[in-house]
């Protein structure tokens, strides 16, 4: 066999009995994995010193695979236990990023460049033919569109934090564009090498004001192509939908997953999208599992830490990932274990800091039940009279605030966080619950039923749900902050901007919670237009999102009476 490696060409025998007695590993970096268009992918290879045929476990990064992408946490020394434990990992460059060649095109490859690898690693002398594949994030997600592609050696699937909905978490929230995010990250991957450093002295803060988007990028210094073909795709039209698992995918993929998300993940709706599909039309569902820790992006994949934000779990909440990875394929993958003994479902609930084990997720007897909106007319910032309760509304007055797209609310974006400076704002409606006298436990997907209305053609709704503590800390609860564009309010499929002044029911995802409300807590829902940096604040014209450069200033009603009973739906479970 011919191998590359760096600009040497050797040939790459397997005699490893040849090699130092003392090493553990034997490495093969830059190992050329032809694609079926003949394009050559870049994969270093690590096996067990020995001349077995081996179990492979791959993984396919766009973050270059010899880059540490966490400098604190030794990644290197993990993954390599895998190999000791007696499994080949091939850790590959996706196409068009590091050693590979070709032209990164976001997940638009990955499918059958997964499928090419996995065939590629099974006719490999040092294989037996078995294949799993793990990693977070995008290395989460290119496992389940390999997956579909249904490779014949492909035994089973580990994703970790995968995003799968690309109008509800990235580049599209709710509609709106994932502003900082789409910058720093289509810069970060433009290009085959590293990226990032080239933002350290740039000044941010005038790019994010910079109008039109369509040019924020070279405003920024770099033409990026793939932020042109996102911002050019405002609707879920084919592009997306490429790259987006429905029905029959789901039905014909017939592997073991074990999915891996948290409370705090930004790429959680995408993880949980995957399994609610899974569990409703896959035929294999029952060798389905999945763990939701008290964890923000990285730590789904480090396992945890005993603090996050104003949480503080324990160390009971940290797992050791690579063992449970382990676990997993001693049964799924080799058959070395008869079974494969974990629950169906694990969560860990914040606040009583506890891990529950349950055989489905959402858990059956979780009751969705509302928190209804409720003022005299004057719920702006924590100083006014907003109230949640239980009882359907009567009439009410409603509540009104003026959003100045070139004054948004600034994103408070760390997990957990203490939402009260926002809480100040006169543009911050903030409703609140007495204090309780016992204990709401919730644990499913939250979201907000909201009937407002606007002068203007279009405009977005912003809202955080809130645990407010004794001491007065309002403490951001869920993956991200919801938001809806206006423009998207019946479907992201189409646009079709608003009559002003007409009231709308807006639905609000803030996706899945699991956590108690504790007796002395309060609950609490802030409502406001704007999140920035993280979403662009709506200019409020109606005009073409990425070419607008007309600002508004829009004033915005919130209903909550009788007939427009704005609320929030809790997942509420019953108490022991």
């Amino acid at each position: 066999m011919i191998q590359r490696i760096g600009r040497i060409i050797v040939v790459a025998t397997f005699a490893i009995s040849t090699l130092s007695a003392e090493a553990r590993t034997v490495r093969m970096f830059d190992t050329r994995v032809p694609m079926r268009d003949g394009v050559e992918l870049s994969a270093d290879i690590r096996l067990p010193n020995d001349t077995d045929r081996h179990p492979a476990l791959l993984i396919r990064t766009p973050y270059i695979n010899s880059l540490n992408p966490a400098p604190s946490i030794d990644i290197m020394a993990a993954l390599n236990r895998y190999v000791e434990a007696g499994y080949a990992l091939i850790y590959q460059d996706v196409r068009g990023r590091g050693d590979s060649d070709g032209e990164f095109d976001f997940y638009h490859n990955e499918a059958a460049d997964g499928f090419d690898t996995i065939e590629w690693i099974a006719r490999q002398p040092w294989s037996n033919g078995d294949v799993c594949m793990l990693g977070v994030s995008y290395l989460g997600a290119v496992q389940w569109l390999a997956a579909k592609e249904q490779p014949p050696h492909l035994k089973c699937i580990v994703p970790t934090a995968p995003s799968g909905q690309y109008f509800v978490e990235i580049p599209y929230s709710g509609g709106a564009w994932n502003m900082a995010w789409t910058l720093s990250w289509i810069n970060g991957t433009s290009g085959r090498s590293a990226q990032g450093a080239l933002l350290t002295d740039i000044d941010m803060e005038a790019v994010y004001q910079h109008r039109p988007l369509i040019t924020m990028d070279e405003f920024m210094g770099r033409k990026m192509p793939l932020y042109q073909k996102f911002i050019s795709h405002p609707t879920e039209d084919e592009y997306w939908q490429e790259i987006t698992l429905g029905r029959a995918d789901f039905e014909n993929i017939k592997l073991p997953v074990m999915t891996v998300t948290g409370w705090f993940d930004g790429d959680q709706p995408g993880a949980l999208y995957y399994w609610r599909m899974a569990n409703r039309f896959s035929t294999v569902k029952d060798k389905h599992y999945l763990v939701i820790g008290p964890w923000n992006h990285v730590q789904t994949f480090l396992g945890g830490a005993p603090t996050i934000g104003e949480f503080h779990p324990g160390p009971a909440s940290v797992l050791d990932n690579v063992d449970e990875h382990l676990e997993f394929y001693a049964h799924f993958l080799t058959g070395t274990a008869q079974s494969y003994d974990q629950p169906r479902v694990r969560t860990f609930l914040t606040g009583v800091n506890e891990w529950r084990s349950y055989d489905d997720y959402p858990p059956p007897e979780m009751q969705q039940k509302k928190l209804y909106l409720g003022s005299g007319g004057r719920a702006n910032s924590l100083f006014g009279d907003g109230g949640l309760d239980w009882s359907a509304p009567g009439a009410q007055p409603t509540d009104s605030y003026t959003f100045d797209p070139k004054r948004p609310v600034p994103a408070i974006q760390t997990p957990a966080s203490d939402l009260r400076p926002n809480e100040r704002r006169d543009d911050v409606l903030v409703y609140t619950t007495e204090t309780l006298r016992e204990p709401v436990e919730i644990l499913g997907q939250v979201w907000v039923e909201l009937y407002a209305a606007s002068d203007a053609r279009d405009t977005d709704f912003v809202v955080n749900l809130v645990d407010v503590f004794p001491d007065g800390r309002a403490v951001r609860l869920g993956p991200v902050t919801g938001i809806v564009r206006a423009r998207y309010r019946l479907g992201m499929g189409r646009e079709e901007l608003l009559l002003p002044g007409s009231v709308e029911r807006y639905r609000i995802d803030l996706h899945d919670i699991g956590h108690r409300f504790l007796a002395g807590h309060k609950i609490r829902l802030e409502v406001t237009s704007s999140w920035y940096p993280a979403y662009n604040p709506n200019q409020n014209t109606g005009n073409p999102v990425a070419t607008d450069t007309e600002w508004r200033v829009a004033e915005q009603t919130i209903y909550h009476d009788g007939e427009f009973p704005s609320a929030v739906i809790l997942p509420v479970m019953p108490l022991d």
